[in-house]
């Protein structure tokens, strides 16, 4: 068969799979199995024992149920929301007060999890029934926890650039510094957005702003203390070769461990609910993984990629419009592909391309993990849309959507600047790189 024809053939099955409501495990591991036996019938099957023993045998792997046990214990140990109520009180002179602590608990807490979706859920559990007690508006506050928890996975440590990196064989830690500007840019276009909505419509926030002494400050800086700390040791510790990225996992188990028993919140049943929501969690990611790893190799062993790759350079595509086809196309994928079923689908096939191109491995691992994020913001299958519906009661989907849709536009933005300015993801990895 021709590589047009098996890509059709690889495409009509995955989407037809999904569609009929198959697991993306189980659909790519099928699909890549099939395409396995039409290209050399059982011979290469031996091949799938080798597949999985070398994905699953890889030591940065292995930092990413360790990061989510982190997560989970400063989830439970009260270490969060402790946090949360500190930055609100930091922030409580700012335009959207709470709406803002949002965004920025959110960012810092995603240094911790390292999960999109766990950030949503952890801040939104804390500040939804805050803020709808003080008289916030539904409206902005649904927005400011999906889109803020759409900066799981773009703020480092990052559970999806872990899986990246491993997977294009590309350094975690350059991966990791690579997202620390765009992720700062993020931030900061979340909070003036707020901002700007909350002057233009005053009526999205109470009309009085509780006011704090110089005392409730100090302890309000105290409460966002350990975590900060936690954060700084962990991202600099591998940023300055102190640690691997498994080794700063373990670091902050530990650490988060301490927090827990000093607050006296994290009792036997919570540290028994952390092991095994982080062992599920982890479980899932593993296997997407595997079948990613089996679908590829099919792909590789095809010959799809490499004349995929020449075909597109030879159709002489400027780099803009490349990279705007590859946005569409990531985008689409975003509305029924969680992010990292969505880059190992795609990245073994269009890896050849880029490079052909001359894009970078480690700018493109940041794109993919913005389009990663805006999939979590696209219906119908946006993981932080659920999340966030989930701790809401009774708000329809559409609501919830329609709050998050401001973020969406706003990480699209992102996406382009950084094609127009790459040297926003990689100054600091070549300067760090310098020293």
């Amino acid at each position: 068969m021709s590589w047009q024809v098996t890509l059709l053939v690889y495409g009509v099955l995955l989407g037809g799979a999904i569609i009929l409501g198959v697991p993306v495990v189980a659909a790519m591991s099928l699909v890549g199995l099939v395409g396995i036996t039409l290209l050399k019938g059982t011979l290469l099957w031996p091949s799938l024992g080798d597949i999985v023993w070398n994905t699953v045998n890889s030591f940065s792997l292995t930092a990413v149920p360790l990061f989510v046990l982190m997560g989970e214990i400063i989830l439970r140990s009260g270490a969060s929301t402790r946090f949360y109520q500190g930055v609100s009180v930091l922030l409580n002179r700012v335009p959207g007060n709470l709406a803002q602590a949002n965004i920025m608990a959110c960012a810092l807490f995603s240094a911790i999890s390292g999960s999109s979706t766990a950030t949503a859920l952890t801040i939104g559990t804390v500040a939804l029934p805050e803020m709808r007690r003080r008289g916030y508006s539904d409206s902005l506050t649904l927005g400011t926890l999906t889109g803020g928890g759409a900066l799981g996975n773009l703020i480092p440590p990052s559970i999806f650039l872990l899986v990246y990196g491993a997977v294009v064989q590309q350094s975690v830690i350059d991966l990791f510094v690579a997202t620390i500007i765009p992720g700062a840019i993020a931030v900061v276009m979340f909070m003036g957005y707020i901002a700007w909505k909350v002057i233009r419509d005053p009526s999205l926030v109470p009309a009085r702003v509780p006011s704090h002494s110089w005392k409730q400050c100090m302890v309000a800086l105290w409460q966002c203390v350990p975590v900060s700390i936690l954060i700084g040791v962990i991202i600099g510790g591998m940023y300055y070769g102190v640690v691997t990225p498994t080794e700063a996992a373990g670091f902050g188990c530990l650490v988060s461990l301490v927090l827990g028993a000093m607050y006296r919140e994290l009792s036997w049943e919570k540290a028994r609910t952390s092991l095994t929501t982080s062992i599920a969690v982890s479980s899932v990611v593993i296997l997407i993984i595997v079948a990613g790893q089996i679908l590829s190799y099919a792909v590789v062993q095809s010959g799809v990629a490499k004349e995929m790759a020449k075909y597109l350079v030879d159709l002489h595509l400027t780099g803009f419009a490349f990279f705007t086809l590859l946005f569409v196309v990531y985008l689409l994928l975003g509305t029924f592909l969680d992010g990292i079923s969505m880059m190992l689908l795609t990245v073994p096939v269009i890896s050849p391309t880029l490079r052909a191109m001359g894009f970078s491995e480690i700018w493109f691992g940041v794109i993919l993990v913005i389009q990663s994020e805006l999939a979590q913001l696209s219906p119908p299958v946006g993981l932080n849309l659920f999340a966030v519906q989930s701790i809401a009661g009774d708000v329809p989907m559409k609501t919830i959507a329609w709050a998050s849709l401001p973020y969406a536009v706003m990480l699209s933005l992102l996406t382009f600047l950084l094609y127009f300015y790459p040297e926003l993801a990689m100054w600091l990895v070549t300067s760090m790189k310098d020293q």
